[in-house]
């Protein structure tokens, strides 16, 4: 009986990379779930060192190449990749992505959707928004990725209580161990119900 084969992700960051690196640790030895390459659009990204050190092939990109077509397309699949996982990824993902990885595109946003998403939101954005309105909790939203930002399908999400005293840096703080904890584990559970070849007519 031929071997199944593995669900392949490409991960797109922005920023220092925590969540890259937790995610390939988490899935390192993994048969059936492989990080397979990182899109970064920063090009003095810290998460560009993280990969180079997991041994992660990276693609650098631009909003001229993120809006290419040919170019994502092409590169996605020289890479295999079944899924996209954004780790921190600061800029909107195209429609044509969206269309073609339908279902198959995973955000973690820091906060508790539908409150404090849409443009604008993200990182420290986020934080200082909530502590600034008094908020008595906080958390992570694990969703689908849709045309629209925040707005896609709802997976998961777990909640941390906001003190009074809490500045934005704290808050950031509990929200960066509830992803660390929470994503790679959410990811496993979904992707594996998905397979992906239902859109690969799309490509």
């Amino acid at each position: 009986m031929e071997k199944a084969k593995p669900t392949k992700l490409a991960l797109f960051a922005s920023g220092n990379g925590t969540n890259v690196q937790r995610i390939c640790e988490y899935f390192r030895g993994n048969e059936r779930i492989r990080p397979a390459v990182l899109f970064c659009d920063r090009p003095r990204a810290f998460v560009l060192e993280r990969a180079r050190q997991l041994g992660l092939p990276t693609v650098p990109i631009d909003k001229a190449k993120l809006s290419d077509p040919e170019f994502m397309l092409k590169a996605l699949h020289a890479h295999e990749a079944t899924h996209i996982v954004l780790a921190g990824f600061l800029t909107k993902i195209p429609g044509f992505l969206v269309q073609a990885y339908s279902g198959h595109i995973y955000n973690v946003h820091p906060a508790l959707l539908p409150k404090f998403g849409g443009k604008g939101m993200y990182g420290m954005h986020v934080h200082e928004a909530v502590v600034a309105a008094r908020e008595k909790e906080s958390g992570i939203t694990i969703h689908l990725v849709d045309e629209h930002y925040d707005q896609g399908k709802i997976l998961f999400q777990a909640s941390c209580p906001v003190a009074p005293e809490d500045t934005a840096s704290d808050l950031a703080e509990k929200i960066h161990r509830l992803e660390q904890e929470h994503f790679p584990l959410v990811l496993e559970r979904f992707i594996g119900a998905t397979p992906f070849e239902q859109n690969t007519q799309t490509l």
